[in-house]
C-alpha cells in the first residue's frame, strides 16, 4: 500500500472507531475532510426542529477566515468542482449566516489559527437532517478566501460570497451509516466488533 494512502484509511478507520464509541443518534451526521494537506470532521447535531449544531475540526488551512458552504450535491467523485453551487432551494442571494435573504447552504466563515487548525462551533436555524430543507446528502465546502456574505459589491458577492477557490470538501452522510460502516469494517478486516 502507497505511504500517502496509508494515514487518510487511518484516519477514517480511527473517525469510524471514534463514532462507533461514542454513541450516535438518528439526528447526527458527520463529514470528513480528507485531502493532501486538510483533514478534519464537520459533525452536525439536530437540536430542535429547525436547529442544527455544526462543529468543525479541522487543520491544514491557510491562517485567516474562510467561506465556509453546504453545497448542492454530495458528489465530490471530481473533486470539489462536482459539488454543485451553494445549497439553495428558496432561490436567494447569497449572504451571511444570519442574514434575512441567503442562501439555506451559507454557513458564514471558519477562522484557522497560524497554526492552520479550526475549532468552529454555530448552531444555525434555516436548514434540518431530516425532512424540508435536510442537508443530507449534499457537501460540505472550505474556500480559499473569506466570505463578504453578499456585501463586496464583487460580481459575484451574491452568489458565491467572493469565497475563492475550493480547497476541500466532503459528503454530508448520517453517522448511523458510518457506525454501521465500522462493523462492515472490521468483518471484512477480520477485527472482532464489540
Amino acid at each position: 500500500m502507497d505511504v500517502p494512502l496509508i494515514l487518510p484509511f487511518l484516519l477514517s478507520l480511527g473517525l469510524l472507531l471514534w463514532t462507533a464509541d461514542v454513541g450516535v443518534s438518528e439526528e447526527d451526521a458527520i463529514c470528513v475532510l480528507n485531502t493532501t494537506n486538510i483533514s478534519g470532521i464537520v459533525r452536525f447535531v439536530q437540536t430542535s426542529n429547525w436547529s442544527v449544531e455544526v462543529t468543525a475540526n479541522v487543520t491544514g488551512l491557510p491562517p485567516g477566515p474562510h467561506g465556509f458552504h453546504i453545497h448542492q450535491y454530495g458528489d465530490i467523485t471530481k473533486g470539489c468542482a462536482s459539488a454543485g453551487g451553494h445549497y439553495n432551494p428558496l432561490s436567494m442571494n447569497h449572504g451571511g449566516p444570519d442574514s434575512p435573504v441567503r442562501h439555506v447552504g451559507d454557513l458564514g466563515n471558519i477562522v484557522a489559527n497560524t497554526e492552520g487548525i479550526v475549532v468552529h462551533c454555530h448552531e444555525y436555524h434555516n436548514f434540518t437532517l431530516q425532512g424540508t430543507h435536510s442537508i443530507l446528502g449534499r457537501s460540505i465546502v472550505i474556500h480559499a478566501n473569506a466570505d463578504d456574505y453578499g456585501l463586496g459589491g464583487h460580481n459575484d458577492s451574491l452568489t458565491t460570497g467572493h469565497a475563492g477557490a475550493r480547497l476541500a470538501c466532503c459528503s454530508i452522510v448520517v453517522s448511523r451509516l458510518i457506525v454501521f460502516s465500522s462493523v462492515a469494517l472490521n468483518k471484512i478486516l477480520g477485527l472482532k466488533n464489540t
